[in-house]
């Protein structure tokens, strides 16, 4: 599935009409914040890394990405795609920390 795939069938699911962005911006930051307590839960506390439920949550993050990239009518395949560009500027031979 490419970016704009899933930006489009993930628009499917979005609801409300006022507010779409605030709703989404907040939305991120929660599930994100949930991604970091699953990594926190890893790092500090010997928990194993639930995969699964990585995976779910990363999904969230990237459900709600997705629709602030709709709301402000962005191809998220150009978010992808900046990216890229903007990484392979900043670390033209890649990333290297002995650099």
């Amino acid at each position: 599935m490419d970016f704009n795939d899933y930006q489009e069938a993930a628009k499917r699911t979005l609801y409300g009409n006022e507010q779409v962005l605030t709703n989404c911006a907040l939305g991120l930051a929660g599930e994100s914040g949930q991604v970091v307590d699953l990594v926190k839960s890893y790092t500090f506390k010997g928990k194993p890394l639930d995969r699964e439920q990585l995976i779910h949550e990363m999904g969230d993050v990237l459900w709600y990405l997705s629709q602030v990239a709709e709301w402000a009518n962005i191809p998220f395949e150009e978010v992808a795609k900046k990216n890229i560009e903007t990484l392979n500027k900043r670390y033209p031979n890649g990333f290297d920390r002995r650099k």
